[in-house]
């Protein structure tokens, strides 16, 4: 089985993808716990100790165990500070991946999203045997969106989810491996 340190540190074009640590805690809370941020995330904010726990089960965690989510860093490459992170899901059959991101505001803007996304689709292709990668957004989310986008990955569907006890319109985007 591969396991994050197997696959990380990754250099990508002005962006480190690294494996999370206690040491990132003060960064990681500090866009976590935005709730504009937050909006159309999976995640919720968490207690400093709860983040704590989270950041050191993810620093031992495998990468690419099927059924699994494992979440990476998103870092600065000269000094390795966090900048957010992306979420990797391998499906229970290995056949499919799911990508998820959130980068700090300061760090928006600058297509480091971008690049590090690209490096982890290029992760995920080069260490499994996916097949495609999908990357789900809210409808409403258009700085998401336009990611998804330039990175190669294509709508294939639109569905109505209840969200956070709200109504809205998923996005589904896939990227295949031959498009990779």
């Amino acid at each position: 089985m591969t396991t994050v340190p197997d696959l990380l540190p990754r250099h990508g074009t002005a962006i480190l993808l690294r494996r999370l640590s206690v040491a990132d805690l003060a960064a990681f809370q500090a866009y976590r716990t935005d709730a504009e941020l937050g909006r159309y995330q999976g995640w919720s904010a968490m207690s400093d100790a709860d983040a704590w726990t989270f950041l050191d089960e993810m620093n031992k965690a495998p990468l690419f165990r099927p059924g699994q989510w494992a979440q990476i860093a998103i870092a600065e490459p000269q000094t390795s500070a966090l900048l957010g992170d992306i979420g990797l899901y391998l499906a229970p059959d290995a056949r499919e991946a799911e990508i998820g991101f959130t980068l700090a505001r300061h760090a928006q803007g600058r297509g480091l999203g971008t690049a590090a996304v690209r490096e982890a689709l290029q992760l995920i292709f080069l260490s499994t045997a996916v097949e495609r990668v999908n990357g789900i957004t809210d409808a409403r989310n258009h700085a998401s969106i336009a990611l998804l986008e330039r990175v190669g990955m294509r709508k294939i569907e639109e569905r109505t989810v209840e969200f956070r006890g709200e109504v809205c319109v998923e996005l589904v985007y896939v990227l295949k491996r031959h498009e990779g």
